[in-house]
């Protein structure tokens, strides 16, 4: 099992709060990957991307990797701690990739995860617990991120919840359920 964190829930409900906690407790260089892209034309945007900046510790070495998150994680020096913030917005770049491409993304992402002594934590945030999207492409997005979701905590060694105000560690209290749902002993 792959040493890597999984930190989700829904919007607003303090995931990133808690993966920069679990990077801070760490004794290693802090490197943060930020998958969001900067857009000068969305003030909302770019607030939300500011706010995460003046949060962060000054010497935590940030790389914007909005697509080529896969490479950065294989990059990465051993002797550094990971903190991947997050999955929904590195999806929502890669929408418009076709799902033979998509597959072959998750796979390789997934198998650079299982196969890194890294420390990292990853950032991911909830879709599926609303209404089925009405479009086409809000479907692809909720059902993409959902698998990738579903994939990565069942190869990550903590997975946290973090909702209503508590942080709950599912790997403790949860029973993991293998692709295809069989459950392991």
């Amino acid at each position: 099992m792959s040493p890597a964190i999984l930190v989700t829930g829904p919007a607003r409900s303090g995931k990133s709060e808690w993966a920069e906690n679990l990077a801070l407790q760490s004794t290693k260089a802090v490197v943060y990957l930020a998958t969001a892209q900067e857009d000068p034309e969305d003030q909302a945007w770019q607030q939300r991307i500011q706010k995460h900046q003046q949060r962060r510790p000054q010497d935590w070495q940030t790389l914007l990797v909005p697509r080529e998150l896969t490479a950065a994680l294989a990059d990465a020096d051993p002797e550094s701690f990971l903190l991947i913030d997050s999955l929904g917005t590195w999806v929502a770049n890669l929408l418009s990739e076709d799902e033979l491409n998509w597959e072959c993304i998750l796979t390789d992402l997934l198998k650079t995860v299982q196969s890194s002594a890294v420390e990292m934590v990853f950032v991911a945030e909830e879709t599926g617990w609303g209404v089925v999207p009405a479009y086409p492409l809000g479907r692809t997005f909720r059902d993409r991120l959902g698998t990738l979701t579903r994939r990565l905590g069942g190869i990550c060694q903590t997975v946290y919840l973090v909702t209503g105000g508590h942080v709950l560690n599912l790997s403790l209290l949860g029973q993991p359920l293998e692709e295809g749902g069989i459950f392991r002993k």
